[in-house]
């Protein structure tokens, strides 16, 4: 390992990565099969019958979010991406809250997916006959037993994605081809057969039943569009800039077809009782009503491989936004350590691994996995939501000599991603509002909305909290002037063109 003693010129990640490897790291970090196998029930749960209106109004706002990121990438590209473009064009607090709170998300969702990955394993091996373990009845509904099998598989992507990205990348890419072949198999079967009449009123928003579901379902889908941004994250390591705002950009777009067609066959194959009713299970369920063994099977095993893509699709841009915060001093100087062997934050990823499968351990105070599912996707998509305004809104400040230039450039540099952060920030506090409103009492409980709300509360407080740390204790100079360190990225563009 080489590690850069504070002060003198930070070390290089290294430039391998081209748009196509992008695009592997950013789908398998949103990981459209989880999303589709898990979080269309969750959602239904709240919607009802409208998941493709839900997944259409989400899109509206994130794209406004993606148009932010690529125009922020042309002029500064940085593996810290939100981090920095915050902490210039607003002020560092806000700044380094945006890559705390990405950070805390990350590993939440890593705690999240691992129990994911285990209940596809465990359902996978009920599949296959195995229904028992040295007397241990397997139960992929069961937190403990998830947990314990996906933190064996995060420790495996761990040490493979400190090996290097374009490795990771390529081991993903393989995954995704499978994950997305059963999919379109499937779903485009289940649209053709599937019992239940297609309906308009799937699209029409206006037919949600209250304003709270409305909000809760937004966010929600902003969840399932989030990891896009992990195409940012690599930047410093691909060959041209550019690229990765081509890769978050496809992602998008691709995760938007992925979800209609998803949304549209789940709600012609399965009823709403049953949509809402099977949580972890529903792409199981799912499969099972579409053919009979061992074809059955087939989406969960593309459920288990987008878990593990997930994974590991997690845990490299989290260490890549912790190097670029170690830079500037806001985090300590573990953080980068950048390996002589393979050119990455070796150190840095394997403790993001480290501490994934604590907080793992840590959610298993929540026994049915049902429930944690639904905790830390509401937790982590209001954080999620913050962070993505913040950014827009330091585009829309960077760029706002454009509406006096050029009043189309003005309107997609600023309007539209102003626009887009209006609403996510209402949707947040809203949401906020009515878990605080919704008891009188706390208890660790997915239906308890004190416990839904202490959970974001916490990581944005520590944020804050972090942040001091890093100012008076630490002393960083991104405190004076909110730049970051552009270690790797070229000459800077001087407008946005």
């Amino acid at each position: 390992m080489t590690q850069q003693p504070y002060g003198e010129d930070p070390p290089s990640l290294r430039k391998s990565l081209g748009v196509v490897d992008g695009v592997a790291i950013a789908a398998s970090s949103t990981a459209a099969t989880t999303s589709i196998g898990i979080g269309l029930g969750v959602t239904a749960g709240v919607v009802g019958l409208h998941l493709p209106a839900i997944m259409l109004l989400a899109f509206l706002p994130i794209l406004g979010i993606a148009g932010a990121y690529s125009r922020l990438n042309r002029v500064e590209p940085n593996a810290g991406n939100g981090y920095v473009w915050v902490g210039r064009s607003l002020t560092p607090w806000l700044g380094f809250l945006v890559g705390w709170v990405n950070i805390v998300a990350t590993v939440a969702f890593l705690a999240y997916t691992t129990a994911v990955t285990g209940s596809a394993m465990l359902q996978l091996a009920g599949e296959a006959g195995l229904h028992t373990v040295a007397g241990l009845v397997l139960d992929p509904g069961s937190t403990a037993q998830t947990t314990a099998v996906g933190i064996v598989v995060l420790v495996a992507v761990t040490l493979t994605a400190v090996t290097g990205v374009r490795t990771a990348a390529r081991l993903q890419s393989g995954l995704l081809v499978f994950e997305y072949v059963v999919l379109l198999g499937f779903c485009g079967y289940g649209i053709v057969t599937g019992p239940h009449p297609f309906r308009l009123s799937w699209f029409d928003p206006f037919a949600i039943p209250s304003a709270s579901a409305l909000a809760q379902g937004l966010l929600l889908s902003v969840f399932c569009y989030w990891g896009f941004e992990a195409a940012f994250t690599v930047n410093e390591e691909v060959r041209d800039p550019r690229d990765a705002s081509r890769a978050g950009l496809i992602t998008l777009v691709t995760m938007l077809g992925l979800f209609l067609l998803g949304s549209v066959a789940f709600q012609r194959v399965l009823s709403e009782q049953e949509l809402a009713g099977h949580g972890a299970q529903g792409l199981a369920f799912f499969g099972d009503r579409l053919a009979s063994q061992p074809l059955a099977a087939l989406p969960l095993v593309a459920l288990m491989f987008s878990a593990v893509a997930s994974l590991q699709a997690g845990v490299i841009p989290t260490a890549r936004g912790m190097f670029a915060m170690s830079r500037d001093r806001t985090l300590g100087p573990v953080w980068s350590k950048v390996s002589a062997r393979y050119g990455t934050p070796a150190t840095g990823t394997l403790l993001i691994g480290a501490l994934a499968t604590v907080v793992a351990a840590l959610a298993l105070v929540i026994p049915r996995l049902a429930d944690m599912i639904m905790a830390t996707v509401n937790a982590v998509g209001i954080v999620v939501a913050l962070s993505y305004a913040l950014t827009a809104l330091a585009a829309a400040a960077r760029f706002r000599g454009l509406l006096r230039e050029d009043w189309r450039q003005g309107i997609r540099a600023v309007v539209l991603p102003s626009l887009s952060a209006a609403a996510l920030l209402t949707l947040g506090g809203y949401l906020a509002w009515s878990f605080y409103t919704s008891t009188d009492h706390f208890e660790v409980s997915a239906d308890n909305g004190w416990f839904l709300l202490l959970t974001p509360t916490l990581m944005i407080a520590s944020g804050f909290l972090a942040a001091a740390w890093a100012k008076w204790v630490r002393k960083s100079p991104y405190f004076r002037t909110g730049h970051g360190t552009d270690a790797d990225a070229p000459q800077l563009l001087a407008t946005s063109n």
